[in-house]
């Protein structure tokens, strides 16, 4: 397959942005560079990180991708010149495909997630972002949804900079370099430093999960979760964003302050399956053994998201639908199935 040469600078920038967990985590995130007639964007489950090294990148039919959402159809036509690709396109295509911008970057970065699940930050937003072409949308499930948002106000407007509610930032640029220094000034303007938080109780999650198929979990961002009563109660009231739900579950379990078993407390799930992850109260976050770098990933970012949540602000979590939607979406099946194949 011959590829474009514009292409390798969206690999290396694409590398650059994956090796970042607080910008993507996981296969989190998609980019995508405009060529002729192709839109080449990230293949669904595949991870940014892997950019310089794998062809992770499948070139659409741009003006044919433009006409199914027009058609309210979320199928992306894939250029068959190239190859017979056996990738499929980001979920998130059409997001690439309805903006104008030769390059678009779109990313699950910390601080704009933030923003992102807050319903009191817009005025914020202005004073932040002032000088910047920019928007804000409230959350849509990703698919047709949030494609035919995205079509309704680039009909009315083309801003370089598109915040998602309850989901993450979309920025677009003339070339690569333009496109990722953008994204890096938001992310310094949104900037949030984290809350504090006490250390992880490494002894008693130790012995808690002895004998278990559970561990504590890699990272300290993830215990403090648990390590703060108001982390706590933001983590395990509801679902924040769509990867939160499909790689966490919806909301996080924790262990009752009265049980001081892990055998007793996964019984309490009966025929439901095990959680991933769950949290102990003033001690940190557990995982099971089997967990996949992408859930611990995702764990990790969820706190560093809910960590940086200011006292006052309110929150919108994601409704009980949506989180089923979700669960139940095929094209995020794939996506999960990617990931595990990946794993071993």
């Amino acid at each position: 397959m011959d590829m474009p040469a514009a292409l390798e600078g969206l690999k290396r920038v694409s590398a650059r942005i994956g090796q970042n967990l607080h910008l993507v985590q996981g296969a989190g995130g998609n980019t995508s560079i405009k060529i002729d007639d192709a839109l080449w964007v990230k293949a669904s489950g595949l991870w940014l990180a892997d950019a310089a090294r794998e062809q992770i990148f499948v070139p659409v039919d741009l003006e044919g991708a433009r006409q199914a959402l027009a058609n309210h159809n979320a199928t992306m036509p894939v250029l068959k010149r190239f190859g017979d690709m056996k990738l499929r396109p980001s979920i998130e295509t059409s997001l690439h495909a309805l903006m104008r911008h030769a390059v678009v970057l779109h990313v699950h970065a910390i601080n704009s997630i933030v923003w992102a699940i807050r319903t009191d930050g817009d005025d914020a937003l202005r004073d932040r972002l002032a000088g910047l072409t920019w928007a804000k949308l409230p959350y849509y499930r990703p698919g047709l949804p949030l494609s035919q948002a995205i079509s309704a106000l680039t009909a009315r407007e083309q801003p370089d900079v598109l915040i998602l509610g309850n989901h993450g930032l979309l920025v677009g640029g003339p070339d690569v370099e333009t496109a990722e220094a953008l994204m890096t000034e938001v992310e310094r303007r949104l900037r949030l430093d984290p809350n504090r938080a006490m250390a992880s109780d490494q002894t008693w999650l130790r012995a808690l999960c002895a004998g278990t198929h559970y561990r504590p979990a890699a990272s300290e961002d993830s215990h403090v979760l648990a390590t703060s009563e108001r982390n706590l109660k933001l983590a395990t009231d509801g679902s924040l964003y769509p990867d939160h739900v499909v790689f966490l579950g919806p909301a996080l379990p924790s262990l009752p302050v009265d049980m001081m078993s892990v055998a007793a407390f996964l019984a309490t799930f009966n025929d439901r399956p095990p959680p991933v992850a769950f949290l102990v109260p003033g001690a940190g976050a557990l995982v099971r053994r089997d967990i996949q770098p992408a859930a611990e990933a995702m764990l990790e970012c969820l706190g560093l998201v809910i960590n940086r949540v200011p006292a006052s602000a309110p929150i919108r979590y994601l409704p009980r639908d949506e989180e089923i939607a979700l669960l139940s979406w095929d094209a995020e099946r794939y996506r999960k199935q990617l990931m595990e194949e990946r794993a071993k």
